[in-house]
């Protein structure tokens, strides 16, 4: 297979990080399009997800941050999620001044229903991944995002 014997250089790895990122937008984008979500709040329900299943409460000015939203926008996006039933705002159990945020069993369960196919797929592609190219791919990734999260702290205003 050719795709084993061709040089892996630095653009050939650009190049298809672009096209995954290209490819993966358009599949969140249908999603969306199919439940009236805008792209950020898409990014703002996969950042809740993200956190709850670190086991770490999301609050209102944590997702602002993390999406590099102003607390007006922030705001926007939580009303449009939580007017579609996607999420609710709770009173922290630990200090009952903050806000966490949570998604509701429905928005879970949809969420589940389109993008669980896309990851059974993923699972059967990297199947024949032994242990030691998995750790690669996951440095790999990790180092990905971190490098574009460094830039991207620079170049924000």
């Amino acid at each position: 297979m050719a795709e084993d014997t061709e040089e892996v250089t630095d653009a050939l790895l650009v190049l298809l990080l672009r096209q995954l990122t290209v490819e993966s937008d358009r599949f969140a984008e249908m999603f969306g399009e199919a439940h009236g979500l805008h792209r950020t709040d898409l990014n703002a329900l996969a950042v809740i997800m993200d956190a709850a299943k670190l086991g770490t409460p999301m609050s209102p000015s944590r997702l602002a941050e993390a999406l590099h939203l102003s607390a007006s926008a922030t705001t926007a996006v939580l009303d449009r999620l939580e007017r579609a039933g996607h999420l609710y705002r709770d009173r922290s159990a630990t200090d009952r001044r903050k806000v966490e945020l949570r998604m509701h069993d429905q928005a879970r369960r949809i969420g589940a229903e389109f993008f669980l196919p896309l990851g059974e797929r993923f699972s059967a592609a990297w199947r024949d991944l032994g242990e030691d190219e998995r750790r690669t791919v996951a440095r790999f990734l990790r180092s990905s995002i971190a490098a574009t999260v460094e830039v991207r702290g620079r170049l924000a205003p």
